[in-house]
């Protein structure tokens, strides 16, 4: 996926969030491990969101592999520890599909 799709996409899901309640805090926070597309506060948890977006649900879902998951929780990691935050948090994906944008919250593998 280019970058400029992947704007988009992340756009979208910033739009739907909002929407939804969440608190938008900082997108693409980067470290070495890699990055997180969005991070939001809701109800007092703290929420980092990976995007991700394709022609259907199948083909954006699969690439959220256990690698990218083990990515986005250290990276997680290094955003809390700079920012000295212990609250509670967890992991979502947001699916970007052209008929449709799903929130997955609490997403393990």
């Amino acid at each position: 996926m280019s970058r400029a799709k992947g704007n988009i996409a992340e756009d979208k899901a910033v739009s739907v969030l909002t929407q939804n309640g969440y608190q938008i805090i900082e997108r693409n926070f980067y470290s070495r491990f890699g990055e997180i597309d969005i991070i939001a506060t809701k109800d007092d948890v703290l929420h980092f969101v990976e995007v991700k977006s394709g022609e259907d649900y199948e083909l954006a879902i699969q690439n959220i592999t256990p690698t990218k998951l083990s990515r986005l929780i250290k990276t997680a990691h290094v955003y809390m520890k700079k920012n000295a935050l212990d609250p509670d948090y967890m992991f979502d994906a947001l699916i970007v599909t052209p008929k449709n944008i799903e929130i997955l919250e609490n997403i393990t593998i």
